[in-house]
């Protein structure tokens, strides 16, 4: 049997989160209805932040409400903090993640708190998911490098993960935010993970700014990870990080995993139709424009 790799559809949250143009609650839910019956097994929908600070999913509840909901698929959001989750418990989320810099600089620029702070701040949360039963996912940002300070020490790195399992975040998802990373830097970035979180644990996330994400994949599968995030369509970036683009695109992640021999349990022409959706929508919008 081919080795199973898990993808992680991550479009409607942090594909659509950077997109400028305001995407409408019916063409979000369409888009998540169409990824439901690609066979994942996790898609994050949304994001429980303030909409102040994300505008493009202050309609999250509704999108939460309005979705056909597949009983193998596990809705996941973003929860900044606990008024976050308990908005995303009352939506029905099946899971929620947070969110932690390894950059003390993009921590203290988007968030004004250090690293450390941030992670304090999560612990009224996991104790609120705990009792709920709702599995949390942990995400490191600037894994590999930050837009405002450069080069990101693997040992910070392997701080923060390891602050977020200890915590209780089921899954660590690692982040190249700026998708700048060479996999020289993801290979030392993973060496000092790992010597902390199995691979089992982690996941990898990476955004495709310099045309670098699949060899990073490729560095990620040889250090034994099998969970990636991706985006349908190469949809998104951080609306934080200047000079990030979209993440790595679903469907050219499930081609280069199955070519290599790996199965991804994905259907390729319900990708098709959901990154068909995609740029109809990006259309619409630039005539708009």
């Amino acid at each position: 049997m081919a080795d199973p790799v898990r993808i992680f559809e991550v479009g409607p949250r942090d594909g659509l989160q950077n997109e400028k143009a305001h995407i409408a609650t019916r063409d979000k839910i369409a888009l998540i209805d169409l990824l439901s019956v690609a066979g994942f097994d996790r898609i994050e929908a949304t994001s429980f932040v303030s909409p102040r600070w994300v505008p493009q999913l202050a309609d999250a509840a509704e999108v939460m409400a309005g979705i056909t909901r597949v009983p193998s698929v596990g809705y996941a959001v973003l929860t900044p903090n606990l008024k976050g989750f308990e908005r995303a418990l009352a939506a029905g989320a099946d899971e929620v993640a947070v969110f932690a810099s390894a950059s003390e600089a993009f921590s203290l620029k988007n968030i004004n708190c250090s690293v450390e702070e941030s992670l304090a701040r999560f612990n009224p949360l996991m104790a609120a998911a705990r009792r709920a039963g709702i599995p949390v996912r942990g995400y490191v940002s600037c894994a590999l490098e930050c837009p405002y300070s450069g080069a990101v020490y693997p040992s910070a790195v392997r701080d923060v993960a390891g602050a977020l399992q200890e915590m209780g975040c089921y899954e660590i998802s690692l982040a190249d935010t700026i998708g700048r990373a060479p996999p020289e830097a993801t290979r030392a970035m993973l060496a000092a993970v790992l010597g902390v979180i199995p691979a089992a644990r982690l996941a990898g996330h990476f955004h495709d700014t310099s045309g670098q994400a699949l060899a990073n994949v490729e560095v990620a599968l040889e250090m034994g990870l099998r969970v990636f995030d991706s985006a349908i369509g190469g949809l998104g970036g951080c609306p934080y990080a200047p000079g990030a683009k979209g993440n790595l695109s679903t469907t050219a992640l499930v081609s280069m995993l199955e070519d290599r021999g790996f199965a991804t349990g994905l259907n390729r022409s319900r990708l098709t139709e959901a990154e068909r959706l995609v740029a109809e929508l990006a259309q619409e919008k630039e005539i708009e424009q």
